[in-house]
This record gives C-alpha cells, structure tokens and sequence, in this order.
C-alpha cells in the first residue's frame, strides 16, 4: 500500500517539483497550497507525514503544525521553511514538528527523512504496544496506548514525543538512560537541533511529575538521564 503524503506549499514552481517526484517514488501525494481546512483535509486523506511549509497564507506553518499534533498526536509532520535561525527551529520542533528540512533541499534528503519519520513511528508504537497497559509511578499512572499520565486527580494527554521518551524510560528504570540513545532511538540521530528538542520534552515531564515526588528524572550532564522511580 502506498504511504500517504499531505504536502502544503505555496510555491507553486518548488510544489510541483516536490509532489511529481515524491510521486514518481511510489508516495500518494495530496497537495495543499494553503493551510485552510487542512484538519478536514487530513481526516478524510488519513495521511502517514505531513509535510508542512512555514510561511503560507491564512495561517502559518507552525500555527498548522501544533493544531494537528493536538488532535493526531502519533502523525508525523516535517516543516519545510528557508528559516534557518536556531530559534526558528527549536519553535518548529516546539510546534510539533518532528523534523525541520532547510530550503533549498534535495529530493533525495527529503525522501529519506520521509522514510526515516515513517520508521521512528512503526518503532515507536512496537516499543509503546510491548509495554504493560498500565505503569505505575509512585502515585501516578502512565497509560502508553492512550499517550496519558494520571496524576494528582488530573489526566494529562501526552504529545506522542513525550510519550515515547516517557515510554523508554520507564523500560530503564532506576538506571541510566544514555542521552545519545535516546535521541537515536526517538529521532533517528542526535543533532543539535532534536537534542535542544529534547531538553523541551524533559523539562515538560518533569514539570507533569512535580507534583509526585518520589519520580524524578536527572540529568547526568554529558551522559544522560537518571529515571527515579519507587521500586
């Protein structure tokens, strides 16, 4: 089955190239030269990556890239942006974006983070399907199938990165997790970029824990993470 592809850009001459040859590679590309009714768009598609530029008319990339995370959490979304600034990155990744690719690009390297986005996700729901339905931690409790932590009276819905980097240390508990092998294990690769987004996802799980005590995670500068949790 072919995998599905929405792509929004509203560059027509670079749009053209881009879906012709991801078509030309087997993708099923739905192209959208703007980001209105992009959630219905979506729904009916059933995309398996979403390819999104960061400056469209009506509303911007970023904007567009955080509605669909709120609402298709394990949907991979890859922003496509001349913005190059770190800070424009770390709001991408913050915006639930899990790539960012610079233009000018080549085909060849957008293809292959296509490929590699779609694997991370089929791994990362074997990981997340392999752990118990239920973790507890301390007083919480960690539903990995539905991305949610119950805590302190309160249900929180994880984003699916947090549900993953949450996933992998709750298979190393009270051990050190190494920051490298998480960053490969969640992104692939441990460039700078996802690991500044993965500084974002831990202070995000730590501040969900504050509430409960007895689980913490420390950073082991130059090394990783710590995940204490009662045994």
């Amino acid at each position: 089955m072919k995998k599905k592809i929405l792509f929004v850009d509203d560059e027509p001459f670079l749009s053209r190239i881009v879906k012709e040859t991801l078509e030309l590679k087997g993708y099923d590309v739905l192209y959208k030269k703007d980001g209105t009714r992009i959630l219905d768009a979506v729904a009916s598609f059933e995309p398996d990556i979403c390819l999104l530029d960061v400056m469209l008319p009506h509303i911007d990339g970023y904007t567009l890239g955080s509605t669909i995370r709120n609402i298709y959490p394990t949907l991979p979304v890859i922003f496509l942006t001349a913005k190059t600034q770190t800070d424009d990155v770390v709001k991408g990744f913050s915006s639930g974006g899990t790539d960012y690719v610079k233009k000018p690009f080549s085909m060849e390297e957008l293809m292959v983070r296509i490929e590699n986005q779609i694997r991370l996700v089929a791994k990362g729901d074997e990981t997340t399907k392999a752990l118990a339905d239920k973790v507890m931690l301390g007083n919480a409790v960690f539903i990995p199938s539905r991305f949610e932590l119950h805590i302190a009276n309160e249900v929180i819905k994880l984003s699916h990165r947090e549900a993953q980097i949450l996933t992998v240390l709750c298979n190393n508990p009270n051990t050190v997790v190494d920051r490298k092998k998480l960053l490969t294990q969640i992104w692939g690769d441990d460039s700078f970029f996802n690991s500044r987004n993965l500084d974002v996802y831990i202070r995000k799980l730590r501040e969900y824990f504050a509430t409960e005590p007895a689980v913490s995670i420390v950073t082991l500068k130059g090394i990783g993470y710590h995940f204490s949790v009662p045994q």
